[in-house]
């Protein structure tokens, strides 16, 4: 049985795990104009969005789902939120696209 993550994933592991084939769903909770502002790709559902309405996602609760926002916080919402809704592989980009560019990505 495959491991349930439902913790954190630092922005190396992220980096990292970015330049294999994508095997996880990036699932950016920022407001639409951060997004279209700058993005890292993946699908732009926003947190106040997400919260109403998680079934949207329903496909993803047996994938591996990592969500990010600007600093990590955002996205640390969205994680609890989908595990507690039955996500079991979801964790949170530690640090956010902030962290990510520090390290220049």
């Amino acid at each position: 049985m495959a491991e349930i993550k439902t913790t954190d994933i630092s922005p190396a592991e992220f980096m990292e795990r970015n330049r294999e084939p994508i095997t996880f769903v990036i699932i950016d909770v920022r407001e639409r104009i951060e997004f279209q502002t700058f993005n890292i790709g993946g699908q732009n559902i926003p947190l106040g969005i997400l919260l109403k309405d998680p079934e949207e996602l329903e496909d993803l609760k047996n994938k591996e789902v990592i969500v990010i926002c600007q600093h990590g916080l955002r996205s640390e919402t969205a994680r609890r939120f989908l595990f507690m809704n039955g996500y079991k592989n979801v964790r949170n980009l530690h640090g956010g696209i902030m962290a990510l560019r520090k390290l220049n990505y």
